[in-house]
């Protein structure tokens, strides 16, 4: 069983293991540059490591791409009123691949 940890960043938690690429929130990296994040959890077969609140930073990831998601439409609506608004959204996202856990 492979290495598995949990991880916060940009208010939301991921499970990610070593080689593994996961898209998060935007952070300020270019492509290349390499980020460390806080850890939560580690767990490595029957070796369990649980953090009070964290572990420190101990999972670094490489940044592989800056990008923005698929459009969503949103749509303001009000009945009887002729008001009708349509709007779009693309959230940016940061792709990270997982080099190492600590």
């Amino acid at each position: 069983m492979s290495k598995i940890a949990v991880i916060r960043t940009g208010g939301k938690q991921y499970k990610v293991a070593e080689g593994q690429t996961i898209k998060i929130e935007k952070i300020e990296k270019t492509a290349g540059e390499t980020a460390v994040f806080e850890t939560l959890l580690v767990a490595d077969g029957a070796k369990l490591e649980i953090g009070t609140p964290s572990l420190g930073e101990k999972v670094t990831a490489e940044v592989v791409e800056q990008g923005r998601a698929d459009k969503i439409t949103v749509v303001k609506y009000k009945n009887k009123t002729r008001y009708k608004r349509t709007l779009g959204h693309r959230q940016p996202f940061t792709a990270i691949k997982v080099t190492a856990i600590a």
